[in-house]
């Protein structure tokens, strides 16, 4: 269950597991969490072929992964609406997926192919679709926290009942913007979300060494909203806490503060030596922490799928990878002609900046 921090001492996180039949789906059916697995196997996925394609020259600029951190992006994307909106990170990919990106348009992105979200010119940092929520990903960190306290405004001053959810790392939590955008967004009692993926690392040191504080969440005291700690490989952990935080948002309560711990299994970048952790913590990681494996034997143990219908899953899931790296592949590149288009500056008759 999700740990709600209190204003005298932050309380710590909840170990992963549940007594069996225990498990709190919440509002959730079977068809929506066989739904959350087959978002979170896209998103692994995804990455994996991601990866590949990197290490074989197949596409193009630097790929920061999100292997490890499936269940934030899926639970909190799951507990929004029709009009609501998010913000990113530069490990992104995740969270464009939550929101019913298609993986083709995606890997032509990643590829610098014309058919791909923004035409080829965004590449894996700043993949955007405003028709699906998804107000961008984003190279600088702690951008995206201006961005969605803007659209929350957006929406306190219309009047409309949208949320916006904002994902940041653990690295974002000492930039300005983070402090600046809270604490605008919680004086207005702006209807967004706050969540930080803290996932043990802030770029090539441990988040011990960044903060002074053992959790993000308490920083909540400081704006007078709650601050919240789930557990980030526990997919209805976290469901269960962003959907309370979007009720909150909508009737008008103001923004809450929530931190999932997670653990990213790549590192910083593909290609990142990771001088700063041994291999034998990741491979630890990787046996006890595995969103999919947990959740997987989640399903199970509610009788909602068995071995073989999650099996099916992964079957469709490689198929629909290989097409949609077929896609990208086939796509044609943009010509010169669209160089200096989708600039702010513009150009003249003569194809130069204005």
């Amino acid at each position: 269950m999700a740990t709600i921090v209190s204003p005298i001492e932050p309380a710590i996180a909840p170990s992963l597991g549940t007594a069996p039949g225990a498990l709190d789906r919440h509002d959730l059916t079977d068809r929506d969490l066989i739904d959350v697995y087959r978002t979170m196997l896209r998103i692994r996925r995804f990455e994996e072929r991601v990866k590949d394609l990197f290490l074989e020259a197949r596409l193009y600029g630097s790929v920061h992964l999100y292997i490890g951190e499936e269940a934030v992006a899926t639970a909190a994307c799951k507990a929004i609406g029709d009009g609501d909106v998010i913000s990113s990170t530069h490990r992104g990919h995740g969270h464009c997926i939550a929101m019913g990106l298609e993986t083709g348009p995606m890997m032509a992105e990643l590829m610098g192919k014309v058919t791909g979200y923004n035409h080829g010119k965004g590449g894996s940092m700043h993949i955007a679709s405003l028709d699906h929520g998804m107000l961008g990903a984003n190279g600088i960190v702690g951008a995206g926290i201006p961005i969605s306290t803007g659209a929350a405004l957006g929406f306190w001053i219309q009047e409309r009942p949208n949320v916006a959810l904002c994902f940041f790392g653990d690295g974002a939590a000492n930039q300005g913007a983070f402090h600046e955008g809270i604490n605008f967004a919680a004086g207005l009692k702006l209807p967004v979300v706050f969540i930080c993926e803290n996932n043990g690392y802030a770029q090539f040191q441990s988040v011990k060494q960044d903060l002074p504080i053992e959790h993000v969440a308490t920083r909540a005291i400081s704006y007078g909203i709650p601050g919240v700690i789930v557990q980030g490989e526990d997919v209805l952990d976290v469901y269960g806490a962003v959907k309370e935080a979007v009720r909150r948002a909508r009737a008008g309560d103001g923004p809450t503060l929530i931190e999932a711990k997670t653990y990213r299994f790549e590192g910083h970048f593909l290609g990142d030596p990771e001088p700063y952790r041994t291999r034998a913590e990741v491979a630890a990681a990787r046996a006890t922490r595995d969103p999919l494996k947990l959740f997987g034997a989640q399903l199970q143990e509610l009788g909602v799928a068995t071995a073989e219908d999650l099996q099916a899953i992964h079957v469709q899931i490689d198929d629909e990878m290989e097409r949609a790296i077929e896609f990208g592949e086939s796509s044609p590149e943009p010509p010169a002609s669209v160089l200096l288009t989708d600039i702010f500056t513009g150009a003249d008759e003569h194809g130069r900046a204005s």
